[in-house]
């Protein structure tokens, strides 16, 4: 049980311990996976075998059936975590790809797989990568915003793709394309900040009894996003952490960030509030690659937005920096800013 509180250790060594655990007589001690931390400190989640395993059968329902799964997130965050236990629950242990068309090959029966969105745009690039895809039943895609190019790119090369939306604390994902996996529950409090519930749920925090009592109330998970229902699907409208309030004005970065996008000379964007002594947050444009000169692209903002969401800094990258589990690393971004 040591790998599996917290789960670490090689694939290997963690889907062995995963085995017995699934397979333990009675109902086994919680397992513990760490959060990627891209927005602060990582938490320390206590996920029982219950919720993981009501949560890969959900999947199954929704899709097409148990089946094998391809593994290609690290296994020590939730969304790697999950592939290796929906697969072990239909009976097959999970393939580790390090070549697509040969991992398709070897599979046997309904096969799937989770990305995140940079993961599927560089296989996009490598046509055999995107044929192998294209042969298996469907790709989930979670992680993080999924820009609407992309999905419909990976749809017209035959490419089977599912948006998935959760988190740690919820075994994975939850809400499949807008729609929440059988079970679960969504709801929303007066500000639009998502609460969910459902079989799905963690335990709680190890260690961290006053973090659990925010986080877990009367039964829903409290989370840090916004969003709302639209023609019976869950859309998202981005996390509380997103609003920057500078000089005393709430600016929605993913708002700005969709507007920047639109730009000809720009494609790659990120946008995020950095502490700022003047305004108290500055609004920060991420750009991979040259830019435009910062009046411009406030500029640009201006004439759809508001113009006090415009950004007052931009920061080029050669690439946006990316944790293990393949999210953003806020982090690190906000220190490229000139934050300490």
């Amino acid at each position: 049980m040591n790998s599996l509180r917290p789960v670490s250790g090689s694939t290997e060594s963690v889907v062995d311990a995963l085995e017995a655990w699934l397979a333990a007589p009675d109902e086994p001690e919680a397992l513990v996976i760490e959060t990627s931390g891209s927005t602060g400190r990582p938490k320390r989640v206590l996920l029982s075998r219950r919720a993981l395993l009501a949560s890969a059968d959900a999947t199954h329902a929704r899709l097409s059936g148990p089946g094998q799964w391809l593994l290609t997130l690290p296994i020590t965050y939730v969304a790697g975590l999950q592939v290796a236990v929906r697969s072990l629950r239909a009976g097959h242990r999970p393939i580790e790809v390090d070549d697509w068309p040969r991992a398709v090959a070897a599979a046997c029966g309904p096969t799937y797989t989770s990305l995140v969105p940079t993961q599927l745009h560089r296989l996009l690039d490598d046509p055999a990568d995107a044929e192998a895809l294209a042969r298996i039943d469907a790709v989930l895609l979670g992680g993080g915003p999924i820009d609407a190019a992309l999905r419909a790119r990976a749809e017209s090369a035959g490419i089977t793709v599912v948006a998935t939306y959760g988190s740690s604390e919820t075994a994975g994902g939850c809400v499949y394309d807008g729609v929440p996996l059988d079970g679960v529950q969504l709801a929303f409090d007066t500000t639009g900040r998502v609460r969910i519930a459902g079989p799905v749920l963690f335990e709680g925090y190890l260690d961290d009894a006053e973090l659990t009592a925010e986080t877990l109330v009367d039964g829903w998970l409290v989370t840090s996003d916004l969003g709302r229902i639209v023609d019976g699907r869950l859309q998202l409208l981005g996390r509380i952490d997103d609003v920057v309030i500078s000089g005393g004005v709430n600016v929605p970065a993913p708002a700005v960030a969709r507007r920047l996008r639109e730009h000809p000379a720009l494609a790659a964007v990120e946008v995020l509030g950095v502490p700022d002594e003047e305004w108290g947050h500055r609004v920060v444009a991420f750009v991979v690659g040259p830019v435009p000169s910062l009046d411009e692209l406030r500029d640009w903002v201006g004439a759809t937005l508001d113009r006090g969401w415009a950004p007052r800094q931009v920061v080029s990258v050669d690439e946006f920096p990316l944790l293990d589990n393949g999210k953003l690393d806020r982090m690190e971004l906000r220190r490229r800013a000139g934050v300490a």
